[in-house]
Order: structure tokens, then sequence, then C-alpha cells
């Protein structure tokens, strides 16, 4: 970010229980797991999840498919 310019201020913080109002996974409830002042985004316990297609490496030889929660914009949340 540049000098002098104010963070933009998001409506929940980590840890806080919130409802998704919108989207496809609209009704659902989870605990924020992290943050995105910047983007305006947040990351929610059990939402939003997304397979994500891990390529070899010499940890894990095999690859794998993993599911992971991805952010969703912060409007589309509520408090609880």
């Amino acid at each position: 970010m540049k000098l002098g310019v104010k963070k933009p201020k998001v409506h929940v913080k980590k840890n806080d229980l919130v409802e998704v109002i919108a989207g496809n996974d609209k009704g659902k409830s989870g605990k924020v797991l992290r943050v995105f002042p910047e983007k305006n985004r947040v990351i929610i316990e059990g939402v939003n999840i997304r397979k994500r297609h891990m390529r070899p490496t010499q940890e894990n030889p095999q690859g794998s498919i993993l599911e992971r929660e991805m952010p969703i914009h912060a409007s589309n949340v509520k408090k609880v």
C-alpha cells in the first residue's frame, strides 16, 4: 500500500461467527479464519470450499487434490 492511504475497514474480525447472506453458500455459517482488508475479503471455516490440484513434490510424490476454503467478499456475510 502507498504511504498515507488508510486501509479499508471490514465489519468482521478474525474468530467472529458469521453467516453467508449471498452466493452459492447462502445460509451457511462459520468462524472467520482470516481477513484481507485491502481486498475486502474474508475466509470462513467450511464455506466456499474449492478443490486445489497440487503437483507432485519430493514430500508428496503422488500429487493430490486438496479441498480448501477460498475467500469471499465481506459484503456477503453478516455477524451472528
